[in-house]
């Protein structure tokens, strides 16, 4: 079933975070009440689309902590693949100089729940993962709000690498709405009008565009 509109499923799970310290039991609830959150899984560590993401996530970062929004990543990977990775220089194919904490979704749970996960897999009586061959994680990104709701979720197949931008509209998009009431129509961008959401709003925003 679609998360959009429901709860993000929690978990805790260990994690790197600042680019060398791993820890565990991170979890998103840190967040509740505090900050968004846009979450994105990524296949898998040392592969070739997945650093251009994480890379270009890491370089707009600041323009999501603006916003009052933290960036997560997660793979399937465990968490010593993850600081390996991040030990290795960008002109190499590593992720050196990521600071936004990256999750190890080492039992495949996280990327389950949030349905992001590929692969054969089966689950038995007991509730275990059965796996017929790999599993590993759609490009998934949720965005969720500060009450820990999914207000967003994109899912690309593992070939097709995400748009950083677009995570950052549809951010402004709902901070928009939030603030002014208002929703948004087809291509609006920050700064572009919005619309009243009954019929006289609508054809007044036609009318003017």
């Amino acid at each position: 079933m679609p998360l959009v509109g429901k709860k993000a499923p929690s978990f805790k799970a260990a994690a790197v975070i600042n680019g060398e310290e791993i820890v565990e039991n991170f979890s998103l609830d840190q967040y509740l009440g505090k900050k968004y959150v846009i979450f994105f899984f990524y296949p898998k560590d040392f592969t070739f689309v997945c650093p251009t993401e994480l890379h270009a996530f890491q370089e707009k970062l600041a323009e999501f902590e603006s916003r009052g929004c933290a960036v997560v990543a997660c793979s399937t990977d465990t968490e010593q693949s993850h600081w390996g990775w991040l030990q290795v220089d960008k002109k190499n194919g590593g992720i050196k100089g990521i600071t936004y904490p990256i999750v190890a979704d080492t039992t495949k749970t996280i990327s389950l729940n949030f349905d992001t996960l590929s692969g054969d897999y089966d689950v038995d009586e007991n509730g275990n993962l059965v796996a017929t061959g790999p599993m590993i994680a759609f490009r998934g990104l949720f965005l969720i709000d500060k009450a820990g709701m999914v207000r967003h979720a994109l899912i690309n197949d593992l070939p097709l690498g995400r748009n950083v931008d677009e995570a950052i509209r549809v951010l402004d998009a709902l901070q928009f709405n939030e603030e002014k009431g208002e929703v948004c129509p087809a291509n609006w961008s920050k700064g572009k009008d919005g619309m009243k959401a009954d019929h006289k709003g609508v054809a007044s925003y036609l009318a003017a565009h």
